[in-house]
């Protein structure tokens, strides 16, 4: 069983002969603990391309010392991570590779550096006696797997001292600024690299030995276009291509504007990192996780199908409706904490005289089995081989982008096209959506409505390195839309609860009043939202909004 410590920690470079200061009266530390002795021999785990070290995640296996066991290390801020722990096993244990699968994908996790450490423990304690901090003062041996342990610095190994200050409990993180004060005036230096397993690395050789990860990032070369994917190239692509190359040679060292392409491949890496970087939060049941990972992948299809010009569709499409699923399959545990919390917070606000039986506990009892459920296929799917073709497409896609020759043009003159194509037919939906009738028909034309301005916005937001000012406010505007026919299908949705829930109550010999009301109040609360929808259009619709995004 995996458990998960928060680690908030400096880390300092020292001398081999430098000598630790008196930390008591540093801050708030009053005393100085005897230094306890632990011999730690840590092997840490990657692929062979190095894809956790490339994300600042390490995966190890150490003896020695008071936690001996698995240990994972994924960083949540500068300086702070979350290590989860498991019980020392032979092999890495699954509870820990499941967190790792979304970058290492199908690959293996193998040893590859070695790390031996002499560590000198003291506590940091004040005035009170409450211990504030754990220093540590070590003495580093690293060798590359399956090396000698005798090996001296170079290719094969390194040595280095350095010393730790980890916070305590819950305790402030300033302790961590004031005691790093007094060790930088002894002469220690902030250490240069994040980790040990980041000095190893380097100063074994094997950093070099990394490969260029796949779209190593929006800033890396980027392939240009050549017409459709099976190599059929566009002749006047091809010539504008060397046109370009020939302009750049002569304008040498002037900042080229971005083209359409670097702009959308930009949002494309933003959204694919966040999926992948929210897969082990996910897991481990964070807070906002699921909702996060969710619009992430509706952005990602969301601009897939919004830039045609600049992404081939022929690519994109598969993998679209690929995240059409993700995203359905993480909605199901998602719907329901937003649903849970929609009718919780109607209920609290029904007198309690109105308030007819069991009815909290009921919707208390609903929300709980659905969870239950939801959670268990949430962590089938991740853990399942259709998800991971997705994620090995999407890793193919960031290494190959399917470009086509729009990907060429001036940003400005692409991306505005396409927000703008995207607001004419979200237009065209809203006016749909007044005029169909009310009650079922209605509703299903503002759901479509409400989709069709999720593009929009999302299209506007991709737009913004490109468009600057302009796109931030139309998105702004028609994220307002967006939210109000949002209210309006979840009160769709939540009055399909209630009668369920009322149902429920029924066949239990309960009174189902409570939950009539509550559809009472639901419905007035729609007819609200269709009635301000066309104030709000009027407004967000003025042709001076558009202006500014067209090329």
């Amino acid at each position: 069983m995996a458990d998960t410590v928060r680690e908030i920690e400096r880390k300092y470079e020292v001398d081999d002969d430098a000598q630790l200061p008196d930390l008591a009266g540093a801050g708030r530390v009053a005393t100085v603990g005897q230094a306890v002795t632990e011999d730690l021999d840590a092997l840490y785990y990657d692929t062979p391309d190095q894809r956790l070290a490339a994300d600042h995640i390490t995966l190890r296996r150490r003896t020695g010392g008071k936690d001996a066991g698995w240990h994972l290390k994924l960083p949540v801020a500068p300086g702070v991570r979350d290590e989860v722990r498991a019980p020392l096993s032979d092999a890495p244990p699954p509870e820990l590779t499941a967190l790792v699968r979304s970058r290492v994908l199908d690959r293996e996790p193998v040893p590859l550096v070695r790390l031996r450490t002499r560590r000198m423990v003291r506590v940091l304690r004040d005035a009170a006696g409450t211990p504030l901090a754990e220093l540590a003062v070590d003495e580093v041996r690293a060798q590359r797997a399956g090396e000698s342990a005798t090996a001296g610095a170079g290719p094969a190994g390194a040595r280095w001292r350095e010393i730790e200050v980890e916070l305590l409990g819950d305790g402030d993180p300033a302790v961590l600024d004031e005691v790093g004060r007094a060790l930088v005036a002894a002469g220690a230096r902030p250490a240069a690299a994040e980790s040990k397993l980041a000095r190893a690395l380097a100063e074994t050789g094997l950093d070099r030995d990394r490969p260029a990860p796949p779209g190593a990032g929006p800033d890396a070369p980027r392939p240009r276009s050549s017409g459709r994917r099976g190599g059929r190239g566009n002749g006047k692509a091809k010539a504008k291509s060397k046109a370009k190359s020939k302009s750049k040679a002569k304008g040498a060292g002037k900042k080229q504007a971005p083209t359409a392409g670097d702009v959308v491949l930009r949002y494309v890496h933003e959204q694919v990192r966040v999926i992948i970087e929210l897969d082990p939060a996910v897991r481990r049941d964070l807070p906002d996780s699921v909702h996060r990972m969710r619009v992430a992948t509706r952005r990602l299809r969301s601009v897939f199908r919004s830039y045609t010009k600049v992404l081939d569709r022929a690519v994109t499409l598969p993998i679209g409706l690929e995240l059409k699923w993700l995203a359905a399959e993480l909605g199901v545990d998602r719907d329901r904490e937003v649903l849970t919390a929609r009718l919780q917070s109607a209920l609290a606000e029904v007198p309690r005289t109105l308030r007819l039986g069991p009815v909290a506990a009921r919707l208390r009892i609903w929300s709980e089995r659905r969870r239950a459920g939801s959670r268990r296929e949430v962590l089938s799917v991740l853990d399942g081989p259709r998800y991971l073709s997705l994620l090995k497409s999407l890793d193919a896609l960031l290494e190959a982008p399917p470009l086509r020759p729009g990907a060429d043009r001036p940003a400005p003159e692409i991306v505005g096209a396409a927000v703008l194509k995207d607001y004419r037919r979200l237009a065209r939906r809203v006016e749909a959506a007044l005029a169909a009738p009310a009650g079922r028909k209605r509703d299903e034309a503002l759901h479509g409505a409400r989709k069709a301005a999720k593009r929009t916005r999302y299209a506007a937001e991709a737009a913004r390195p490109a468009l600057g000012r302009p796109a931030k406010k139309f998105a702004r505007r028609i994220k307002r839309v967006q939210q109000l026919l949002g209210d309006h299908q979840d009160s769709v949705v939540a009055r399909g609860a209630l009668r369920e829930l009322a149902t429920q109550a029924h066949k239990a010999g309960e009174g189902g009043f409570t939950f009539g009301l509550l559809h009472g109040r639901e419905e007035a609360r729609a007819a609200d939202r269709e009635r301000e929808l066309p104030r709000l259009w009027k407004k967000v619709s003025r042709r001076k909004h558009r202006a500014a995004l067209r090329p």
